[in-house]
């Protein structure tokens, strides 16, 4: 462990050794991803698929191993068990920090399939990073605001039709596709902004999740309802380099998705987009039920 070292010298230390794990593993990665453009064909395929998780698993095994060098962080985690690394999962999550990310990262790796996030279309442009994410397949997506849509109709439809062809490619293979539900970190600004109706929580946005239902639900085992909580408060990225995430809690639950909620029109069946914001916010209302008991140590 590197406590004895300042906190700065930490921070530092762990972000030199995430980028270089990070420029370590790209190149690997980028070797099988071009022996998969020119070997188009399914044995060929499913094999370099194997290399690229592998490749992706030891990035973040080893994102694990800086995590414990710079801090021995207390991990309560309760509802892993029934995870089966052979089934596809739709995982979803509260988002209170950029630490998040490397928390899921680091609890579910080799437990399901690495996680699949998706993307704005402008992350493709981030140095390095953004070309892992296309190679590993990650889907990025274009999304279109009313007032956009508004204007031009003929876009109307774009964005299932980008998910179907992104969940397309995970149709004959398990995998973990991750939405963050709220769209963006949780904050007391935002909170105020969008008159959440929950405590510790922004209001979920559910036609993500939809749209994945539609394009790939018949494939997908269940649903992993996980909620985070920082004990001494949200922390920052910066606050997980230099060491300073002294104990997480993290509970899962895996829910059955209900039958009628898969291959429906998010966008075009209204009394579905009803029932599915309901249950959705049904969700919402027990994580935030949940993370009152949290805060109060229960």
């Amino acid at each position: 462990m590197l406590s004895f070292l300042p906190a700065a010298l930490r921070g530092v230390l762990a972000g030199l050794l995430l980028a270089l794990n990070t420029l370590f593993w790209c190149w690997p990665l980028f070797a099988v991803t071009l022996l998969k453009i020119l070997l188009p064909f399914g044995p060929a395929r499913r094999l370099c698929n194997v290399a690229m998780s592998f490749i992706q698993e030891s990035w973040i095994s080893c994102n694990k191993g800086w995590m414990t060098l710079v801090r021995r962080t207390r991990w309560d985690i309760q509802g892993l068990e029934p995870l089966d690394y052979q089934h596809s999962y739709l995982v979803t999550s509260n988002h209170q920090s950029w630490a998040d990310i490397l928390v899921l990262q680091y609890i579910l790796n080799r437990r399901i399939r690495p996680l699949k996030f998706f993307l704005k279309q402008e992350l493709i442009w981030v140095p390095v990073i953004g070309l892992c994410w296309w190679a590993l397949e990650f889907p990025f997506m274009k999304r279109y605001s009313k007032a956009y849509l508004a204007k031009h109709p003929e876009k109307k439809g774009k964005d299932l039709a980008t998910t179907r062809r992104a969940c397309a490619k995970f149709r004959h293979n398990p995998v973990g596709i991750f939405n963050f539900l709220e769209g963006t970190r949780f904050t007391p600004e935002k909170h105020a902004e969008q008159a959440s109706p929950f405590r510790h929580l922004l209001k979920p946005k559910a036609g993500g999740i939809a749209f994945v239902l539609d394009a790939m639900g018949e494939q997908l085992e269940s649903l992993v309802n996980v909620t985070i909580h920082y004990p001494s408060g949200n922390p920052s990225f910066w606050t997980l380099l230099s060491g300073g995430l002294d104990e997480v809690v993290v509970r899962f639950e895996e829910l059955s998705i209900p039958r009628e909620f898969i291959g429906k029109s998010y966008d075009q069946d209204e009394a579905y987009r009803l029932a599915f914001q309901q249950w959705v916010n049904r969700l919402w209302e027990d994580k935030d039920a949940l993370l009152d008991r949290l805060h109060a140590g229960e």
